[in-house]
């Protein structure tokens, strides 16, 4: 009985150890995400606009104008720009990103991949470690971006995408991400990168962009289009690096109420074991005596 009271006290122990790491995890994963909430909440406006205004002016743009970055071409060769996180803990985030990576492929693009032509660029240590591990092609250029995360190192990237798709080693180029909605909820979506979406057209709509273009058109897209989809990538990893602390705050709080739950039961466990020890005590006291009177 000694031993099995033994077992329960370290059960405990070792629970409530657990517990303390969880609810530090969470207070630090909570610290990072308001940081990370604010970054990608002032940069959503600039860059949904950003890309609104470049998809208008491809879509309006004459066939006399040469757009490199948003020439369309037959599918043949396929570049995912695959973004998780460098550490785990974070519940199924790091999951889903790369479920959803491999369903793309396996629904839209099985042909190229039986080829050889779907390529992974990951951001983030566990989606490297993933595709590495399952014999994907790889660029793994990038997958420390988060040890360091800044607009130049994100740039770094975005260009070496974009300098591959113009030199037609890719024809087309997705992004794969969460989308930060809030701490208990992300969007994982995937966002054609290049070529660059034109705007849906609707009915009464001309797709007429109201800009006035100084100097000319040609000069200001070929200028400002590759700044603009720098932006589209920051703005992916931002909302990634915020998904991840929310997940991992959720995560983290889920795991410290099961820490509850469990230690619970385990006191419980444990009282019972301790009253049937006194109890089987007790009623050796009472026989011993009972024995010695007679």
């Amino acid at each position: 009985m000694s031993g099995q009271l033994k077992e329960v006290r370290n059960r405990i122990k070792s629970v409530t150890s657990t517990q303390q790491i969880t609810k530090a995890m969470k207070m630090v994963s909570a610290a990072k995400l308001r940081r990370a909430q604010d970054a990608i909440l002032q940069m959503r406006p600039y860059s949904r606009k950003l890309q609104e205004m470049l998809s208008n002016i491809v879509s309006s743009s004459s066939s006399e104008v040469s757009l490199p970055l948003a020439e369309e071409r037959p599918a043949e060769r396929i570049l995912f720009i695959a973004i998780t996180s460098d550490r785990g803990l974070c519940g199924a985030y790091n999951a889903n990103v790369i479920k959803l990576t491999r369903t793309i492929i396996k629904e839209k693009y099985a042909a190229q991949y039986a080829k050889g032509n779907v390529t992974i660029l990951p951001i983030g240590k566990k989606g490297y470690e993933y595709f590495s591990r399952n014999g994907f092609r790889l660029i793994d250029a990038y997958w420390e971006l988060f040890s360091d995360l800044s607009f130049d190192n994100v740039r770094r990237a975005a260009v070496h995408a974009q300098q591959a798709f113009l030199n037609k080693e890719y024809d087309r180029v997705e992004i794969v991400y969460s989308q930060f909605k809030n701490a208990a909820t992300q969007n994982f979506i995937s966002e054609q990168y290049l070529p660059i979406p034109k705007s849906e057209k609707k009915e009464g709509n001309n797709m007429n962009s109201d800009f006035i273009f100084e100097p000319s058109r040609e000069v200001l897209l070929l200028e400002l289009m590759p700044k603009i989809l720098n932006t589209q990538v920051y703005k992916a990893v931002l909302d990634a690096n915020a998904s991840e602390h929310g997940a991992r705050m959720t995560a983290m709080d889920k795991a410290s109420e099961n820490a509850n739950e469990l230690l619970k039961s385990l006191k419980i466990s444990y009282n019972r074991a301790r009253q049937a020890a006194i109890t089987t005590e007790l009623t050796e006291i009472v026989s011993g005596a009972a024995a010695l009177q007679g």
